[in-house]
């Protein structure tokens, strides 16, 4: 198998409020976009991340065609946790976790977008 790029899908209400929190304070920019669609990429790492309109009839498997926000999170690793956790919350983000560090050395934070998706951040500390 050679996989070629990456992506995940996540089924929201609002597609254009999901995908303009991810540009504005993680940097994605639209890669494509359709009716009830928005594909966006990231300048320096993948995967791809998909927004689909939530009740779009093309969704297969239609048995889980609701949306994603429950349970799910989105995580990147970066190198200053407290720089960006400082400039996205200073943006207006909803912040749901300020940042905290486990036991095991995850320095962690988390914001939600307006479709109620979670957006962590991750830096690891020695």
């Amino acid at each position: 198998m050679n996989i070629t790029q990456t992506a995940i899908s996540l089924n929201v209400p609002d597609v254009a409020a999901s995908a303009s929190f991810a540009m504005t304070h993680f940097g994605f920019e639209e890669a494509m976009s359709a009716e009830g669609f928005i594909s966006l990429q990231h300048p320096d790492s993948p995967p791809n991340i998909i927004f689909l309109e939530t009740g779009l009839p093309t969704f297969r498997p239609q048995a889980i065609a609701g949306s994603a926000g429950e349970g799910t999170l989105l995580v990147f690793v970066v190198d200053d946790i407290d720089g960006d956790f400082a400039r996205i919350a200073d943006a207006g983000a909803r912040v749901i976790t300020p940042p905290e560090t486990e036991p095991w050395g995850e320095r962690y934070c988390q914001f939600a977008d307006p479709n109620g998706l979670i957006w962590q951040l991750v830096q690891w500390i020695e």
